[in-house]
């Protein structure tokens, strides 16, 4: 049963949770999110029940933060979209090794990441640094629009405060993956398309 009062905690009181190992529920400018450091991706899979060949996001306030998880072959390219669309709805799916790319995509060779364009979940991500994120829902289940919705489904999870948040969109992110350079791949249609993908596949 849903507490009456769900924990809601600021950027400085979530941070210490996070790091330790917890989970919480976070606003971004799409849907509302689940959030966890990367090396405990996992505990989103098993939140969500989420088969475990769909990877999570990695989400950052900056886009050094996050393209420092990728191969740097696609810095470049990935760069220059990163400053037409970030803060904002598009993924960009990189190639990438290491740590964090084994605990959000295993066994895959790439990362998806963006920036939100949610100023109150950059203020946390600046204290986290890029965390592991998914769609507050359980797989299945329609995303979460609200903090009320979200912690109907998880209700022990703390929300990042302060409350009320903006208003979501409701429209997932376009997800594009780079296949070389200058090469870019669309994988799902989403908020914005980028001019470089408005030619025929």
């Amino acid at each position: 049963m849903m507490r009456d009062t769900p924990t809601v905690l600021s950027p400085e009181h979530l941070t210490p949770h996070l790091m330790g190992g917890g989970v919480a529920i976070i606003p971004t400018d799409t849907v509302v999110g689940l959030a966890v450091a990367p090396v405990w991706a996992s505990k989103i899979w098993r939140l969500k029940r989420r088969p475990a060949d769909k990877p999570l996001i990695l989400m950052g306030a900056s886009t050094d933060a996050l393209l420092d998880q990728v191969c740097v072959e696609c810095h470049d390219d990935a760069q220059r979209l990163a400053e037409k669309f970030w803060p904002g709805a598009l993924t960009l799916v990189l190639p990438a090794q290491g740590q964090v790319q084994d605990a959000l995509n295993p066994g895959g060779s790439s990362l998806g990441m963006r920036i939100p364009d949610c100023q109150l979940t950059q203020l946390l991500l600046d204290r986290t640094g890029p965390l592991a994120t998914s769609s507050a829902n359980p797989s299945g289940e329609p995303s979460a629009m609200t903090a009320m919705a979200a912690s109907s489904y998880f209700p022990d999870l703390p929300l990042l405060g302060p409350q009320p948040w903006p208003k979501v969109s409701g429209q997932a992110s376009t997800v594009i993956a780079w296949r070389g350079p200058g090469q870019w791949q669309l994988l799902r249609r989403g908020a914005v398309i980028p001019l470089e993908l408005e030619t025929p596949d």
